[in-house]
């Protein structure tokens, strides 16, 4: 059963930009062509999306490629398909990678051993909401906030995996 996600690029130098497109073509197997525009958050940089379809795994290959260039801001979803569960990666530059499983609904998931854990070493309330936040990537959601309004009403394309 193939899976599907969206690869959001938020922020990409123009002259990054083809290499972008040539990571994303390896994964997938096939020539790829992203409709880019301005990214008014950033106006020296460029943005692009793309929904695409491939085996389960290819959302964490996706973002494997594309942390190569740490000057980029980008999200590579994959949704929960039959046996395997749903991932969310960003990543901001200065940050690196994040990444968390996701629920049918979008919802980052914590597990059972990470909350033991935050319990276990963080000591009072202010320790437990610090190690939640990192749990959540809050940092990084709070950081690419801007550049995803800023892409509302953009062109995204489609891209499907070649067997």
């Amino acid at each position: 059963m193939p899976s599907r996600g969206v690869v959001y690029v938020h922020s990409a130098p123009l002259a990054v930009a083809p290499h972008v497109e040539w990571a994303i073509a390896r994964v997938l197997g096939s020539p790829v062509r992203l409709e880019w525009s301005l990214q008014p958050a950033d106006p020296t940089t460029r943005r692009a999306e793309c929904s695409w379809s491939g085996k389960p795994g290819t959302g964490a290959e996706f973002a494997a490629a594309l942390r190569g260039w740490p000057m980029l801001r980008f999200e590579v979803t994959e949704e929960p398909s039959p046996g395997y569960d749903g991932e969310r990666f960003m990543h901001v530059p200065g940050r690196g990678v994040f990444r968390a499983a996701v629920s049918v609904n979008g919802d980052l998931m914590i597990t059972e051993d990470q909350v033991r854990s935050v319990l276990t070493i963080s000591r009072g309330s202010e320790a437990i909401a610090h190690a939640l936040d990192r749990l959540l990537g809050t940092a990084w959601d709070a950081e690419l906030e801007p550049y995803r309004h800023a892409g509302e009403g953009a062109p995204a394309t489609w891209l499907t995996q070649v067997s």
